[in-house]
């Protein structure tokens, strides 16, 4: 039977009747079936209509997305007064509607808050998919020898067999300090959370036969 020609005046005062105690054509969210009853409607209301365009202008809030909303597109006269389901019939009496009306702000509330939750649901899954940034620093490190016959190579070689996760060697050169003496100058990359500068010192002071000491030059983020 549905609602009749909702072009009519007697179509959408069906209509307004019919959403005295609604917020949708079925159940308590936008559906398909508000999408195919909207489009038969093809305007607003008028003000006198109150039901209907309250309505109405709540189901164009959603024609961006209406594609997304739940439920299967039927034919118009498949809803309406005839097809209301028994969760959604109107009150046995009077004394019911100012329930109703309490159930009605509800339903609203409660649409409102399964939307806020899917858009954390979505914020959060693409927060998800973006890379972690991990902090990195670039640090150049000056390492002495005991004497002037300490031999370099061996003092590099055993520099870069300090291994640990979150920690790249990088370039090296040899630098004169004077009475034909020369340190070692090496660079690295490492990354903050997982090795600190006071590991570096312990690791390479313990090869104690070749190192006298180990001083940081520079220290900047990368």
């Amino acid at each position: 039977m549905g609602f009749g020609d909702l072009k009519s005046q007697a179509g959408l005062q069906a209509l307004n009747d019919f959403l005295a105690d609604r917020s949708y054509i079925e159940g308590y969210v936008p559906s398909q079936a508000d999408i195919v009853v909207y489009g038969a409607v093809g305007k607003a209301p008028a003000a006198n209509l109150a039901h209907a365009l309250r309505w109405y202008n709540q189901i164009t809030s959603y024609q961006s997305t209406k594609d997304s909303l739940p439920g299967v597109k039927k034919p118009v006269d498949s809803y309406g007064p005839a097809g209301k389901a028994p969760a959604a019939a109107a009150p046995a009496d009077d004394d019911d509607d100012d329930d109703d009306d309490c159930d009605l702000f509800g339903s609203d509330d409660e649409d409102t808050k399964v939307l806020k939750a899917k858009r954390v649901e979505e914020y959060a899954a693409r927060k998800a998919k973006k890379p972690v940034l991990i902090a990195k620093s670039n640090i150049i490190l000056d390492v002495k020898p005991w004497e002037d016959t300490t031999d370099m190579a061996e003092i590099e070689k055993n520099v870069r067999s300090v291994a640990a996760d979150g920690l790249l060697w990088g370039a090296s050169k040899l630098v004169p300090v004077g009475y034909g003496i020369r340190k070692l100058q090496i660079s690295c990359v490492v990354e903050d959370d997982k090795i600190s500068t006071d590991f570096l010192e312990e690791e390479i002071t313990a090869f104690e036969d070749l190192v006298q000491s180990v001083d940081i030059v520079a220290f900047n983020k990368v």
